[in-house]
């Protein structure tokens, strides 16, 4: 592998708070320590239909409190074919592009995963994801801040719910991982929490909002 000079950023899949940080500490130190940082937009597919852009400090000035991704994002059908990654290759060649820094979830890493091994370019993934799905880190990108506006929104919700006198069930997002669901029902209180990865069957959940009711709680 040749010694790298030029680092591309890509973010992928859903979007998910700080990826805009990520985005900036990465180009500043690349930039800090000698390296030519180039953005790549809309993913894999901006890596694929040459959407490629020469970052310096200014562009990614401000951007630190920003939600979303100013990269933009996408999820590539053609990035999963060999044709789709012969062109995203091709276009890291016309770039000078030596190394991908990728930014996203499970899909998005395994996608570099497949691209490093095929091409034998140095790919760096970081995790980037609300669901916090991913081996090898405790905490991903976006997981804790969408942790605490779940909590935010509940304590909202059960004003209303007290309120009413009624019992609220609470749908949040994690795709098959429980981790979302379990700790913010943890901070907030919750009398329940159903997660992908255990079973709870109706009955259970009857148990668990008599036990709320005996309690004299009124919202669950």
């Amino acid at each position: 592998m040749a010694k790298i000079q030029t680092i591309g950023i890509l973010t992928s899949g859903g979007d998910a708070p700080g990826m805009n940080a990520a985005i900036r500490a990465v180009t500043r130190a690349g930039i800090c320590n000698g390296f030519n940082i180039k953005g790549i937009y809309r993913g894999y597919d901006g890596l694929i239909n040459g959407e490629i852009e020469d970052f310096t400090t200014e562009n990614v000035s401000g951007i630190i409190m920003s939600g979303g991704t100013i990269l933009k994002t996408a999820r590539s059908k053609e990035f999963m074919t060999d044709e789709g990654k012969e062109k995203a290759y091709e276009q890291i060649k016309a770039h000078g592009i030596d190394a991908l820094v990728v930014i996203g979830g499970n899909g998005s890493l395994t996608g570099a995963m497949e691209f490093a091994k095929k091409y034998d370019i140095c790919c760096i993934g970081l995790p980037g994801t609300i669901d916090n799905d991913l081996y090898g880190t405790d905490s991903t990108i976006g997981y804790d801040t969408t942790m605490n506006t779940i909590v935010e929104c509940v304590d909202r919700i059960r004003d209303t719910a007290q309120s009413h006198e009624r019992i609220f069930f609470i749908e949040v997002m994690g795709r098959d991982a429980g981790f979302l669901a379990q700790n913010s029902a943890i901070a907030s209180g919750a009398e329940a929490a159903i997660i992908p990865e255990d079973s709870t069957d109706v009955d259970q959940l009857a148990r668990f909002m008599e036990r709320g009711i005996r309690k004299s709680k009124k919202s669950c």
